[in-house]
């Protein structure tokens, strides 16, 4: 079975080389590329092929960015730049995209063409943007413009996933609190209950009938979770379940409200630096329905984006749809008028984020007192259950 080698070789001319090359062995590795005459420096078997290999975060993205906007902007080529931060970098996953990016620009190629074969890492707002900055000659300052979309980007999810974890700690604490009683305290007390033979009361046999189903039928509770979760996974992959999952995200009480916010701040921070990177107003709509990560505003974006086709304003096409709140629409109508529409958009997203951030607060402070009530009805239910009948017992 054949590997994959990762080398370092220097040519005829002096000059070295990486990229990988596929034999049986790494003798065989060496002695093809002596056949093309290279002088192997170092070979070593690509460990990007393991599944144990370190992923590429999109922190090492944004940092990658970064420095190369800074390494262009100082009048170091393309190649170059890519050349040094590859010497750097530790990851091996992310020396490999480095090496076929730094390949493909000596080649001659265009560095958006070279971006846009790893969609894994640089999604199509990258490759778009970058793309921009090659025809305008402006690359370095796209590439600052690239960065500072992802990490507010970035920003954003972590204060979602950050505000979500408190909850789904205590959900998860009131769900496993609950099979304990349930499975391992409640059935030692059932059989004291029925050798007295009392007359238990209705807390005391719905808990026990509890007990029993997760006792003696949990193959069928884990069947009925697998089931659920591949049934969600299959309605998340076709169009009609994702519009019946997003619809009911974005009307749900208390979180609705934080996900429409981060869908509309996602939005215009996307058509608001597409637009101000010099991008089509046509292009930059569709891009920005695609990064919109909810079905509902990606069809709404692409509705805008015929109605832009025929002649129409943004403004116009968003008017009176209950998915965007009518002072957005005035401040794009008045971007539109002015012919400043990009910064409008900028500023109004820069907005929405502090408005993302004050409702997450303000739904995270709802859902606390919401699961610690419904924890203590569930464990107080079950507690009650067991000292009923023990107190019926002791008058007895």
């Amino acid at each position: 079975m054949a590997a994959v080698f990762q080398y370092r070789a220097r040519d005829t001319l002096g000059k070295e080389h990486e990229g990988t090359v596929e034999a049986s062995t790494q003798e065989d590795a060496v002695q093809q590329l002596r056949r093309d005459g290279l002088a192997v420096l170092e070979i070593d078997e690509d460990a990007g092929v393991s599944l144990l290999a370190p992923g590429v975060r999109r922190a090492d993205i944004i940092y990658l960015t970064n420095q190369l906007a800074i390494m262009v902007d100082t009048g170091i080529t393309l190649s170059a730049a890519l050349q040094g931060i590859l010497e750097q970098e530790a990851n091996p996953t992310l020396r490999r995209v480095l090496v076929e990016l730094r390949e493909a620009v000596e080649a001659g190629g265009d560095f958006s063409a070279a971006l846009a074969k790893h969609p894994k890492y640089f999604d199509k707002t990258f490759v778009s943007m970058i793309k921009v900055g090659e025809a305008t000659g402006t690359l370095s300052e796209m590439l600052e413009r690239v960065a500072t979309y992802l990490r507010k980007e970035m920003e954003m999810r972590s204060k979602v996933k950050s505000a979500l974890a408190y909850p789904a700690v205590m959900a998860t604490v009131a769900i496993g609190v609950t099979i304990f009683l349930l499975t391992f305290i409640l059935p030692k007390f059932t059989p004291l209950f029925a050798k007295k033979g009392l007359k238990l009361p209705a807390p005391t046999r719905w808990s026990m009938a509890a007990s029993d189903v997760l006792l003696h039928h949990w193959h069928w509770w884990l069947i009925g979770g697998l089931l659920a979760i591949a049934c969600f996974i299959y309605a998340k992959r076709t169009p009609r379940g994702r519009q019946a999952i997003d619809a009911c995200l974005v009307n749900a009480p208390i979180v609705g409200t934080v996900a429409r916010k981060v869908v509309i701040s996602r939005s215009l921070r996307t058509l608001g630096t597409m637009l101000n990177c010099g991008l089509q107003v046509l292009d930059a709509l569709k891009l920005t329905a695609e990064v919109s990560g909810n079905y509902l505003y990606e069809k709404l974006w692409l509705h805008v984006h015929e109605q832009v086709m025929q002649g129409n304003e943004i403004c116009d096409a968003l008017r009176g749809n209950t998915l965007f709140p009518p002072t957005i629409v005035q401040m794009i109508s008045a971007g539109e008028q002015t012919a400043r529409l990009g910064s409008v958009l900028e500023k109004v997203s820069n907005y929405y984020d502090n408005e993302v951030e004050s409702s997450i607060k303000t739904a995270t402070g709802m859902i606390e007192p919401i699961l610690i009530c419904l924890m203590g009805v569930i464990v107080g239910t079950i507690g009650l259950a067991l000292l009923l009948p023990v107190f019926s017992l002791s008058k007895n």
